[in-house]
């Protein structure tokens, strides 16, 4: 059945990662499976057995701009200006444009910007709470990100972050897909972003959650996450507006579901997973056979990949598609985890690959899974889903279609 909403397209994406910074650079990364781990510098590591993290080092060219803007704000809105920067750009967009088309931005965060928060808590404990700049105070509300991004990019729009934990970057991207359905906006930039912190990084290493090497998901010697960073962006717009101003469009938003089951804390529900699955495929008007790749939010520890592929076995049967994890490269870069998966999906469709799990060695028959092990696979992928989840249960499925079904096919 035909929604009566607007089809809502994806015309740009910027990405500011440890393995590459633009559409080009991360394809090829992706495509490589290079995994980048390195010794932590955001923080003082003294008294940890290891500190190593997937931290962006090389911004390519853009260190310049990124001097620039941390004199004026913290690290995570940094990042996310260059990301949108980067996608509106790619989107072919510029600044009169964006302002005629009262373009907002929703980003998801799980720390905000959290090295401001460091610093001001270290100078706090040093010299006292008066010894923090009052610019140093004002960059540390995570609302702060999106309104940066638009002030940098003279958006008129709604400016909100959605701070929804590490589903924060597939919430967002659903939070501007409903914006455009519903006639709110024309154009919406979405994503997420995040920065290594020691909060962070404590809080993981303190449950036991850190793998001393690399992280290996859904492997049998998996021994849990690496802490990442960046920032990911995608240009949004209703299907009318991108083909008025003959935009490429290189995918479709087809849906997406959300739910939160509240039932721990930090343990992930197979159930809940599999009902937003369901809820994912129902809002998009597909069936679950139509999938032909998963990016999974596979995070590496014991208890995550095994109630994914659960709850994926659940809805899919014996006829799971394949279904990788990028956090084998990037590492788990928090709010913007799933909005790097949603570009790494839109790449997938274009570029017709998958791309692959690296440092996998010995399956888990507890995640009997194809999971794409290693090597990017060739493969003409026309609908892919993308996951999400998050402490305290929340739960977000992303569903994307390659974009020549815009021309004149709608999912029936």
């Amino acid at each position: 059945m035909k929604s009566a909403r607007r089809r809502v397209v994806v015309t740009g994406i910027g990405v500011v990662s440890n393995v590459g910074i633009g559409r080009e650079a991360f394809a090829q990364a992706l495509r490589e499976g290079r995994c980048q781990v390195t010794p932590i510098q955001a923080f003082d590591t003294t008294g940890y057995p290891y500190a190593h993290a997937t931290e962006v080092l090389d911004l390519a060219g853009r260190q310049a701009e990124y001097d620039e803007l941390i004199t004026r704000m913290g690290r995570s809105a940094a990042l996310a200006v260059l990301a949108a920067r980067e996608a509106v750009q790619h989107a072919g967009l510029d600044r009169a444009e964006l302002a005629a088309s009262g373009a907002g931005v929703v980003l998801g965060s799980t720390n905000g910007e959290a090295q401001v928060i460091d610093d001001i808590v270290r100078r706090s404990m040093l010299a006292g709470a008066s010894s923090v700049p009052a610019a140093r105070w004002a960059q540390a509300p995570a609302h702060r990100i999106p309104l940066a991004v638009a002030a940098e990019l003279g958006l008129t729009g709604e400016a909100q972050v959605q701070a929804s934990a590490c589903a924060a970057g597939n919430y967002a991207i659903g939070n501007a897909t409903d914006a455009i359905q519903e006639g709110e906006a024309e154009v919406m930039l979405c994503g997420g972003v995040d920065s290594v912190c020691r909060k962070t990084y404590s809080g993981f290493f303190r449950i036991g959650a850190i793998t001393p090497d690399v992280c290996r998901p859904f492997d049998a010697d998996r021994r849990g996450i690496l802490t990442g960073e960046g920032a990911a962006v995608l240009v949004l717009e209703s299907l009318e507006h991108a083909r008025q101003r003959g935009a490429v469009i290189h995918a479709e938003v087809l849906g997406y579901g959300t739910n939160c089951d509240a039932s721990h804390m930090t343990a992930p529900d197979r159930d809940s997973i599999a009902q937003c699955i369901r809820l994912a495929h129902q809002r998009s008007g597909i069936a679950a056979g139509q999938v032909d790749y998963i990016c999974a939010h596979g995070t590496g520890t014991r208890t995550n990949d095994v109630v994914e592929v659960g709850a994926i076995r659940d809805v899919f049967g014996a006829a799971a598609p394949p279904t990788s994890s990028i956090k084998s490269m990037l590492g788990h870069s928090m709010g913007a985890a799933s909005a790097m998966g949603a570009i790494a999906c839109v790449i997938g469709l274009e570029d017709s690959f998958m791309p692959p799990t690296v440092n996998f060695r010995s399956p888990d028959p507890q995640c009997e899974i194809d999971c794409v092990p290693n090597v990017a696979r060739p493969a003409r992928l026309d609908v892919v889903e993308n996951h999400g989840f998050a402490f305290g249960g929340n739960n977000a499925i992303l569903i994307l279609g390659h974009a020549r079904r815009t021309a004149d096919e709608v999912m029936a």
